[in-house]
């Protein structure tokens, strides 16, 4: 089986040159990665103008498995090529990985992208996927794909942390603005160019180690800077997969703390339904609730999700709280309301049951009347759930029901009551799996 891992969007708040500048000081050798043993350039290319720059690398890694494993494999190190794809012009660095040991038997393929945030030119973003296909191994399969799994996992978590530390290094080296790219014959004024030279004399000492030259690793001469303010503004396009990502920052303080392989699921299901959908998508949090009801199996939420969706666009339920006009006598004897909420801040709604007229309440509004005002409960709770999460500064993705019983008696136990009830019931945990 293919192990898919697709991760949300990860944003630097710093301008891709900053950010170019510091990836680069993760080669040839990186500490903050134990496993990253060392690399070599098997291939570096500019174009002409000095806009695009193809290295091509092969890593070294330790294997990090039980000694018996390793025996049995008969390597302490794997061997990866990595193939990076510089666009200074557009400022946008492609990687593609893959590995180079043991490519008959297992397949291990990786893309990671850098790009301008859409939003913001000063930003960078970071998006990455890969996919671990284990065919054969020894019939070590499942510990193999475990071990690779785990891994992946914590050098994945490591990757910001790292960005983080090097750009930590270079402003304490007092590098702190890097400009963009511009076209190697456009004019620049003397009384620029040489503070130009002088940042771009620093970096030739500082910047790339990837290269016994120690080159700066964009790829443009000094005479490839300017200080035009206008080049920092142009920013890529989405690709069409980061248009349905997710940013980390955002899901831990809309969502909470989830692993990384529970973020991957949420962005495969949220693309999925994007696609599908082609206009209004369930809210992440309500995605959410559909993998975790389902141990985060994609399918298995899928397909939980579409019966969901059906069953909502048949009562339409998207429409119920625009449209939901609650009638008078509810308002009057309907025994059940919104009060605040709990005590870790989760909406609180109070239904009175024992105080409940079942059988006028049903003479009056009917059974689709209260399975539209049950409808209308509901969605006001997920709403309400929403509202929480931005004013307590902390994901709320429940809300509480509070019955009292007081009160209740045989005449509750009124057949008609029962199935509307039951069928109340139905209708609410079909809002509470979501």
């Amino acid at each position: 089986m293919v192990q898919k891992y697709q991760s949300p969007v990860r944003v630097y708040k710093y301008p891709f040159e900053l950010v170019m500048a510091a990836y680069e000081r993760r080669f040839p050798t990186c500490p903050q990665i134990p496993v990253f043993v060392g690399c070599e350039v098997l291939s570096d290319t500019n174009s002409p103008d000095g806009s695009q720059r193809v290295t091509e690398r092969r890593c070294k890694l330790n294997v990090e498995a039980p000694y018996l494993l390793k025996k049995i494999i008969g390597v302490d190190f794997v061997y990866f090529v990595q193939k990076n794809m510089l666009d200074v012009r557009n400022r946008t660095l492609n990687i593609e990985a893959h590995n180079e040991s043991f490519a008959s038997r297992v397949v291990v393929l990786e893309r990671c992208r850098y790009y301008v945030h859409p939003e913001n030119s000063d930003w960078t973003c970071f998006e990455q996927s890969a996919s671990l296909d284990i065919r054969s191994f020894f019939g070590f399969e499942n510990s193999m794909e475990k071990l690779a799994m785990k891994q992946y996992s914590q050098n994945i978590a490591k990757g910001k942390e790292i960005i983080e530390h090097f750009i930590s290094e270079l402003k304490k080296e007092g590098v702190t603005y890097l400009p963009p790219w511009s076209e190697p014959n456009k004019a620049v004024p003397d009384d620029e160019d040489d503070d130009d030279d002088d940042d771009y004399d620093y970096l030739r000492a500082h910047g790339d180690t990837s290269q016994s030259s120690g080159e700066f690793a964009l790829g443009a001469s000094a005479s490839d800077y300017s200080t035009c303010a206008t080049a920092s503004k142009t920013a890529p396009h989405l690709s069409s997969e980061s248009q349905f990502q997710l940013d980390t920052d955002y899901i831990q303080r809309y969502l909470g703390e989830l692993t990384l392989l529970q973020e991957s699921r949420l962005v495969q299901l949220r693309k999925w339904v994007a696609d599908l959908q082609k206009g209004k998508v369930p809210s992440d949090s309500t995605l959410l609730r559909f993998l975790r009801a389902r141990d985060f199996n994609v399918e298995k939420a899928r397909e939980m999700l579409s019966q969901s969706l059906m069953w909502r666009k048949k009562h339409q339920v998207d429409k119920i709280l625009s449209e939901y006009k609650t009638p008078q006598v509810v308002k009057d004897y309907f025994p059940g309301g919104w009060h605040h909420g709990d005590k870790d801040g989760r909406p609180l709604y109070l239904l009175r049951l024992g105080q409940m007229d079942v059988k006028g309440l049903l003479k009056a509004i009917g059974e689709e009347g209260l399975l539209q005002l049950t409808l209308h409960v509901c969605e006001e709770g997920l709403q309400l759930m929403e509202e929480a999460t931005r004013t307590q500064g902390k994901p709320i993705s429940t809300w509480s029901l509070l019955v009292d019983l007081e009160g209740l008696n045989m005449r509750h136990l009124w057949r008609p009551g029962i199935k509307v009830c039951h069928q109340d019931h139905f209708s609410q945990s079909r809002f509470i799996s979501q």
